[in-house]
């Protein structure tokens, strides 16, 4: 038996391919129902009252259950949990979770004593807690899907502001700016969306920058953007400039809405889905700052030596990896280090029980690329109880990794965000590779649904 940790899309996938080959399995979700974070009414979800896709529906859907025709190009967060409560229920996925149940501690079970101190453990030791009661129960494995963008990172503001602070996990509406002078710090896409709405409500917006961004429209000629191309593939290098010098001649420059231009190539930072900031900041809806260099009582002050009067500070600057109910070292994770050190984001180098699902970033990965990495996983588990030469083969592999990215040859930003970025086409085909050679068949689209 293997417990798997969520209910959101990762926690869905990795459940509906366990169930595919075979793998009985118990799952723990900590809120009443599925979804994750695409169900605003959950506690933890940090989705806004305005959040859509960045990527289409059809590059992010599962293949076996595309989403309906009716559903938007970019859905809406409710479109999106009624998806997943629907993917449950055609698969019975349901009654495999326990709802309502916090995973207080998963820690490794002590060894059996066949070989004396020191011997193999048995599994895994999980605790849980719903309505007070807590529960330890032992698993064969353990598989964790709580996400990436739930625990957020807030750095220390540079000196004491007297205004607001907040984190955009704790945004939902642009209506509590009615009235506010309004700083966002950071311009990721939480960032770009969150400035764009609170234009609307707030007496002012400014958005400061550290560094500069690819901003991308979502259509282009009606099209969704990442529906387009790729019939050709074009060396990494010409990529990155043919790509850049499109997006420059349909929107322009950053520096032309006053925005810093990035210093770095194409695709070496995730991008930013939104070019509805480019038109508020061409009509002075939203005003451009750079970098914050010391904030006193409401006053903030900039890089270039110019300050503004604030009432609230939202920092849009993203999210870090947590994982509180198990120790560090279990996750190869070392002190200091943004993200573990996993064979292919998922697998541990040398540990055959442990897997942390859904560590991955990759432009254009989509949900169906991590349910692939969840019947990578599945399928391993199945074929190594049964020693199948592929499953060993993937075994010696990742025992002798040597620690190296998926990164296609891109040179990522040194950010702790990017520390689990991926290159989409490397990945899936490294990933494909040992999915066929353990038996895996290609993903079959499942009906058009009304």
């Amino acid at each position: 038996m293997y417990a798997v940790i969520g209910a959101g899309p990762m926690g869905l996938a990795t459940a509906r391919t366990l169930q595919k080959h075979g793998l009985p399995f118990t799952g723990f979700e900590l809120h009443a129902d599925v979804g994750g974070l695409w169900d605003i009414a959950n506690p933890q979800s940090t989705v806004y009252e305005s959040a859509h896709l960045i990527s289409s529906k059809r590059m992010t859907e599962f293949t076996e259950f595309p989403m309906r025709d009716s559903v938007a190009p970019y859905p809406r967060h409710e479109e999106l949990r009624t998806y997943f409560a629907e993917f449950a229920d055609h698969f019975d996925l349901r009654r495999h979770f326990e709802f309502g149940t916090r995973v207080v501690r998963v820690a490794r079970a002590p060894g059996d004593g066949a070989g004396g101190p020191g011997a193999s453990a048995t599994g895994w030791d999980v605790t849980t807690e719903c309505a007070g009661v807590e529960r330890t129960r032992r698993f064969a494995g353990v598989l964790i899907a709580t996400g990436t963008l739930h625990h957020p990172h807030q750095p220390p503001l540079p000196g004491s502001f007297s205004g607001r602070v907040m984190h955009s996990a704790e945004f939902k509406s642009a209506d509590a700016f009615a009235g506010q002078r309004l700083l966002v710090v950071g311009c990721g896409n939480s960032g770009a969306d969150i400035a764009v709405d609170a234009v609307k409500q707030a007496a002012s917006v400014d958005i400061s920058l550290r560094r500069g961004y690819y901003f991308l429209p979502k259509f282009v000629r009606g099209r969704p953007i990442d529906t387009l191309g790729g019939a050709i593939k074009l060396p990494r290098r010409l990529k990155q400039w043919v790509d850049a010098l499109i997006v420059r001649t349909v929107i322009g420059r950053p520096s032309d809405y006053g925005l810093p231009d990035p210093d770095y190539r194409m695709y070496e930072s995730h991008p930013v889905m939104n070019s509805l900031i480019l038109h508020h900041l061409g009509h002075g809806d939203i005003r451009a700052r750079r970098d914050v260099t010391s904030v006193e009582g409401r006053t903030v002050r900039f890089a270039d030596g110019e300050s503004a009067e604030y009432d609230v500070i939202l920092q849009a600057t993203g999210y870090a990896l947590h994982y509180p109910f198990i120790a560090r070292e279990a996750l190869a994770w070392p002190a200091g280090v943004a993200a573990p050190r996993l064979w292919m984001n998922v697998m541990h180098p040398t540990d055959d029980t442990l897997f942390l699902m859904g560590m991955v970033e990759a432009s254009g990965l989509g949900w169906q690329g991590r349910y692939e990495q969840a019947e990578l996983v599945a399928l391993y588990l199945k074929r190594l109880a049964d020693r199948h030469p592929a499953a060993l083969a993937l075994q010696r592999e990742k025992r002798s990794w040597s620690g190296a990215r998926v990164d296609g040859g891109y040179a990522y930003l040194a950010l702790d965000r990017m520390a689990y970025y991926v290159h989409k086409d490397s990945y899936l085909r490294a990933m494909r590779r040992h999915l066929r050679a353990m038996g895996a068949t290609a993903a079959a689209r499942g009906p058009a649904r009304p």
